[in-house]
């Protein structure tokens, strides 16, 4: 088991994608990377006479959210990479998200300006102060236009509260609180106050050496704001209420499936690990993600998942080779849609997965280059285990593990997905006849 992820090679790109999150419109897409950079893409307006334009996504801010730092009581050097980010609810004209790398949260203002006010009295027009014995008249200044400009500004810095890396951030849905999470604490913040938090849950044993399960995620839930899950690296699941108590280290109710101790192996701790934990728009679903499989849980039943998907379970017999390159510890995130009816989640060699929960239809698709030309339709992709393999199919032994899709995002109204395969993020949506 592992606190942390290990160390990458200090040679690695730093743009690799690590987090893709919608707002909560849709209309704009923001990505953090391992260099501690966001993009936020907005969609394009549609235009009369080129109406199936509408829904491309273009550049429309690009900032450093993150330096790397240096711990000097630790002797640690805090990495850059964005871990996650998440989208407060538009209230004005300006947006505002979160982004957070291992131990700081940032609120950034993101806000447009075309006007720019000229002719002060003590200022000339490029800014120095003028010498107050040349001033012979008063200037009224005047509002003129400029070009677009978008600046993005930090309005808020919630830092020093996190001793493990910070894996999860949720805002409420009382758009005043939102909670980070780390391996073994989640703590509870106020979006106006940066010098405190309220420590939540706690689950750091009194001696280390007693530690058997970490934090791997949390989500608020989408309606109750005293409501919020978190998953565990031995694949339970805890659902907490902040009205019980004020540290909510017992939980309300517990989902974890009992191992079929016929699958039992020396890997099954490490492929129980949850990954990641999703709320369901409706709020009466939970969807977790681990190593080989996304089960959907209802709320009302703690006993067993409603659902379990196969993701990859052709891996099953790679297990052992897959702990040797370290793949078996990679954490694959899991996407509602807008009505909650299909999940998606990623695999390796640029493949992801769809699965339609009522029709129980599942599909295969892949996020390369060569099919991501303009108004390219994917084809459904297979892959075989064993025997004769088709001249569409790939075999299990030719899949590329050093591409995998970890980030997806659906858009909350659309069928438009966003999907991160290493450095290049593509875009697709449902065909426009």
């Amino acid at each position: 088991m592992r606190l942390t992820e290990e160390d990458t090679p200090k040679g690695v790109k730093a743009d690799i994608i690590s987090t893709v999150e919608f707002n909560h419109t849709g209309e704009l897409l923001a990505t953090g990377d391992k260099g501690g950079r966001v993009v936020v893409f907005q969609r394009e307006q549609e235009s009369k006479n080129q109406p199936q334009r509408r829904g491309e996504y273009n550049v429309y801010s690009t900032f450093q959210s993150h330096e790397p730092e240096f711990d000097y009581l630790k002797s640690l050097e805090i990495e850059e990479k964005i871990n996650k980010i998440r989208w407060l609810p538009q209230q004005n004209a300006a947006y505002f998200l979160l982004s957070t790398n291992d131990k700081t949260v940032k609120l950034w203002k993101i806000s447009e300006r075309d006007k720019r006010p000229e002719g002060y009295n003590l200022k000339d027009d490029d800014g120095r102060i003028r010498d107050p014995t040349t001033i012979t008249a008063l200037r009224v200044p005047v509002v003129r236009p400029m070009d677009l400009m978008v600046e993005a500004v930090p309005r808020r810095i919630f830092s020093n509260a996190h001793t493990y890396h910070i894996n999860s951030i949720s805002v409420n849905s009382d758009y005043e609180t939102y909670m980070s999470t780390d391996d073994l604490r989640i703590n509870l913040w106020n979006l106006e106050i940066t010098n405190r938090s309220f420590n939540i849950v706690d689950i750091k044993p009194a001696n280390m050496e007693e530690l058997t399960e970490v934090i791997t995620a949390a989500e608020f839930h989408p309606h109750h704001c005293n409501t919020f899950v978190y998953s565990s690296s031995k694949g339970s699941i805890r659902l907490c209420d902040m009205r019980a108590s004020a540290l909510c280290d017992n939980h309300s109710k517990f989902f974890e499936e009992p191992e079929d101790p016929s699958n039992r192996s020396f890997f099954s701790e490490i492929i129980s690990s949850i990954s990641d934990v999703k709320f369901s728009h409706s709020g009466r679903y939970l969807m977790t993600r681990d190593y080989l499989t996304v089960k959907v849980w209802d709320l009302n039943m703690e006993s067993k998942p409603l659902e379990t998907y196969l993701v990859h379970d052709y891996l099953r017999s790679k297990l052992c080779s897959l702990y040797e390159n370290d793949c078996i510890f990679d954490k694959f995130e899991c996407v509602w849609n807008g009505s909650d009816s299909v999940i998606m989640t990623g695999s390796y060699n640029n493949f992801f997965r769809m699965f339609d929960r009522n029709t129980k239809r599942d599909v295969t698709l892949e996020a390369s280059r060569e099919n991501s030309k303009p108004r390219a339709v994917l084809k459904p992709r297979k892959v075989c285990v064993g025997g004769k393999r088709r001249k569409d199919e790939i075999s299990v032994d030719s899949l590329d593990f050093s591409k995998k899709i970890l980030h997806t995002a659906w858009h909350p109204y659309e069928n438009i997905i966003a999907v991160a395969a290493t450095n290049n993020l593509y875009i697709f949506q449902d065909k426009v006849n």
